[in-house]
């Protein structure tokens, strides 16, 4: 059977109930952090919870634990799972309210932890052009994780039908931000570039990791540059994906790339 963590309590996940006035159900009002867990601990759990906390001022939502009580409650459903490699999800919602879009003045957020076990490594991808969408860099939603990622189900669904792995998103000035659910870095003329955050990315967990890691230049980044990199790869919480083609054309020789590899095992 298996279990989840909901407003404190682990249960069976055939048990769990959501309210049917949950603000996260009808209006995605909320927040979620996905966390990678290896020997039983989620990694870079404290970056995870920092964005989550930043988020939630930026919507004005209690978040209900503190750090320690949120990673002990991360602690006793991976216990109870018995994972060491996983796949964590926290997913935080302002909780029931009223109809209409004005949150209630003193909200009961509703907060659930799920853990799966960790996927298999992903293939190297074959990424298309978004044609449908656009990532939207005036927001303040392009810097939290919100649960309306509509933005990434499209771009995902259209490089599913164009029988690509990913979909690499525009913003508003038709430079690039980011992939439907990782970020992307290139390397060009040995460099490594990655779109900065006012360019409309996620401030992803694992892109910091990289930055703070090996020398890398912010700057926007063209469509033009794709064509010129000699290594393209995205990275997300649950590791780094080399690119090896963008739309039907190869990426430097068309094999995952030195940095992807020399990054994966590093981080």
């Amino acid at each position: 059977m298996t279990e989840v963590w909901l407003n404190g309590v682990l249960l069976a996940a055939e048990a769990a109930r959501i309210a049917p006035d949950d603000r996260g159900l009808l209006l995605g009002d909320g927040l979620f952090e996905t966390l990678r867990v290896s020997g039983g601990r989620p990694l870079r759990l404290d970056r995870h919870l920092a964005r989550l906390r930043a988020g939630a001022e930026i919507l004005a939502l209690p978040v209900p634990l503190d750090d320690p009580g949120l990673a002990a409650a991360m602690d006793a459903l991976l216990a109870r799972r018995g994972l060491s490699e996983a796949s964590l999800r926290l997913t935080l919602s302002r909780g029931p309210g009223p109809r209409g879009l004005l949150p209630p003045a003193e909200p009961t957020p509703t907060l659930l932890i799920t853990a799966a076990p960790l996927p298999p490594p992903l293939p190297p991808a074959r990424v298309v052009m978004a044609q449908g969408t656009r990532r939207n860099e005036h927001s303040p939603l392009s810097r939290i994780k919100s649960l309306s990622y509509l933005d990434g189900v499209l771009a995902r669904q259209e490089a599913a039908r164009r029988g690509a792995d990913d979909a690499l998103l525009l913003n508003t000035a038709g430079r690039i931000a980011e992939a439907s659910a990782a970020n992307l870095f290139l390397r060009l003329d040995d460099a490594l570039v990655t779109p900065p955050v006012s360019e409309g990315p996620l401030p992803g967990v694992l892109r910091a990791a990289v930055l703070e890691a090996f020398p890398v230049v912010e700057r926007p980044v063209t469509v033009e540059d794709l064509l010129l990199a000699e290594e393209a790869f995205l990275t997300s919480s649950l590791g780094v994906r080399p690119v090896i083609a963008i739309d039907g054309q190869p990426v430097g020789d068309g094999r995952p790339g030195v940095v992807a590899t020399r990054l994966a095992a590093a981080l």
